[in-house]
């Protein structure tokens, strides 16, 4: 198991929280919730070890489409930078849809 903690500056906050997927093989489970100062953070807790690089560019490239002040915590089951991005995509829309 590894932990991989990641850190992106915000500039829009969000009032509301998200959870979306599971805790499942080949999936993941996605917790949002607003942060309270402008930097959004993630905390990623993966079976699979050694792809923090990965990780990092799918976050990369999310932040720069999405610049909110957040919590994400994400509990890894081999899911693929497909279904992360997917899940990510999910939970961002839940949360428009929300405000």
């Amino acid at each position: 198991m590894q932990i991989i903690h990641l850190q992106y500056p915000a500039q829009q906050s969000l009032t509301q929280r998200a959870h979306i997927g599971v805790a499942g093989s080949g999936d993941l489970e996605l917790l949002i919730e607003p942060s309270t100062d402008n930097q959004a953070y993630i905390q990623i807790s993966t079976s699979a070890n050694g792809f923090e690089e990965i990780w990092r560019a799918v976050f990369d490239r999310f932040f720069k489409l999405y610049s909110y002040a957040v919590k994400i915590e994400i509990n890894d089951f081999g899911a693929t930078p497909g279904v992360v991005n997917l899940r990510l995509t999910q939970a961002m829309e839940v949360l428009r849809d929300e405000q």
